[in-house]
């Protein structure tokens, strides 16, 4: 199953940036040792539910240090049995742009 979240801080730095409350989320996403893909503005992890929400929580709780509100949201494919799909899906994809 893949879940792709965003999490941030409500309120910026002074120069309107999240991006050090984000890569203390991105890190916990790192330790966890599943499968994820950081792109600019989403990071997609791959996992069944309870392997993935425990770290979704915890990189909630890894933004809510740089501020009192957190905003997060979650998009998920649920399609069990299926590994591999945060570069299997691309790969499909791919192939149908590749036929023509």
């Amino acid at each position: 199953m893949l879940f792709a979240f965003s999490v941030a801080p409500t309120s910026a730095d002074g120069s309107g940036s999240v991006s050090a409350a984000v890569a203390d989320a991105v890190r916990v996403v790192r330790e966890s040792g599943l499968p994820y893909e950081l792109t600019s503005m989403f990071t997609t992890i791959e996992g069944d539910w309870d392997e993935v929400m425990p770290v979704i929580k915890a990189a909630c709780d890894a933004v809510a240090a740089h501020g009192p509100r957190v905003s997060l949201v979650l998009k998920a494919d649920l399609r069990p049995g299926f590994t591999d799909q945060l570069t299997a899906k691309v790969d499909r994809v791919n192939a149908h742009l590749a036929d023509g």
